[in-house]
């Protein structure tokens, strides 16, 4: 019976694939024991005990980017979150750690190596963050989600995703989702989305042309996240939601899509090939920019600025694209062959490789 150790959260682009690649151990190793570690803050303090896993937290260390007296106590808090692991590794009896990233991630990679447990990390971004940097000095054991992340021994092992998205007929539940959204079964079909959180640059310059796009012929899925107010255009044929808890569902509706650019919305677009015009976040270090770059380069999608999201943008290429049928076929064939949905399993035989090769 094997014991795992998976470490990361904050953000669910961490959080995501940590449950991913928990639950195909869960079905393919029922004995095996599985703790998480994270912390308070981060949304793994929700997601993970609703997912039925136990969840040990240690304190948020956020690396210190300026000199300051946080940078003074940060030696002392990170050498005592990596003793709290390394007790946990001795009581536990943890074969492996798999980190995905955030802030527990790092005082657990310290941890692993300590103790002479195999480490494996995965990086979801292609731009990686700094714990993953330096975590992937220390082992042979990394995966990431996109080619030609910088990272020492990298492998690329997709992104994990959930069940629901990497099992998606979108062709054969065409009809249904679009019954479950009320939209028109025949209708080419808009999704907007900015992800968890929203997009203020895509909810307002989508919604600013709802007129425009149903007057073309084309009816939108608009989720627009909560971030910010949007008011319902008051438009037939724009559908707006403020959130929705069946992404498989909007995704088998759609025919063309236009969201932010984080790791884990472009590998379900690119896996289910779904051409996709990406609007990478401006803030940040700048990965969902290189996120994108993969599947652009194919031809399966469009980098779109926030600034270009204007009525004159949808007029002009918005509009044309999502009624050029032939076009959005050989996108979403292009999206297809740079993507993959095998990325759970793939992830799941490097772990397993990391713990043949103690």
């Amino acid at each position: 019976m094997t014991s795992y150790l998976l470490a990361g959260g904050g953000t669910a682009g961490h959080v995501n694939p940590l449950l991913a690649l928990a639950d195909l151990i869960r079905a393919e190793e029922p004995e095996a024991r599985i703790a998480v570690l994270g912390t308070r803050e981060g949304l793994e303090a929700r997601l993970v005990p609703e997912r039925g896993y136990e969840l040990v937290t240690i304190e948020r260390l956020p690396f210190p980017r300026r000199p300051n007296l946080d940078a003074l106590r940060f030696p002392r808090r990170f050498a005592r979150a990596v003793r709290a692991v390394r007790a946990l590794i001795r009581e536990r009896g943890i074969d492996v750690v798999v980190g995905f990233g955030g802030y527990a991630s790092a005082p657990a990679y310290r941890a692993g190596a300590a103790e002479g447990v195999p480490v494996v990390i995965h990086e979801a971004n292609a731009k990686p963050g700094m714990a993953n940097r330096l975590g992937a000095r220390a082992t042979r054991f990394v995966g990431v989600t996109f080619p030609g992340t910088p990272i020492p021994h990298a492998r690329v092992t997709g992104m994990p995703l959930r069940p629901e998205i990497t099992g998606l007929d979108r062709a054969g539940l065409r009809a249904e989702a679009r019954a479950h959204f009320g939209l028109d079964p025949a209708r080419r079909t808009l999704l907007v989305t900015g992800g968890s959180l929203g997009a203020r640059a895509i909810n307002r310059g989508i919604a600013g042309a709802a007129a425009e796009l149903t007057a073309a012929g084309i009816q939108v899925l608009h989720i627009w996240g909560g971030l910010t107010e949007l008011e319902d255009p008051g438009v037939a044929d724009y559908r707006v939601l403020e959130y929705c808890d069946r992404m498989d569902l909007a995704l088998a509706a759609c025919d063309l899509a236009v969201s932010r650019a984080g790791s884990t919305t472009v590998s379900e677009l690119a896996g289910l090939g779904v051409p996709a015009v990406l609007v990478p976040y401006s803030h940040g270090n700048g990965e969902q920019r290189f996120n994108a770059a993969s599947v652009v380069a194919a031809g399966g999608a469009l980098l779109v600025e926030d600034a270009e999201l204007t009525p004159a943008w949808v007029r002009e290429t918005l509009i044309p694209l999502a009624l050029d049928g032939a076009r959005l076929a050989r996108m979403s064939e292009r999206a297809r062959g740079v993507g993959t949905l095998d990325g759970t399993e793939r992830l799941l035989a490097l772990v397993r490789d990391a713990l043949a090769a103690r």
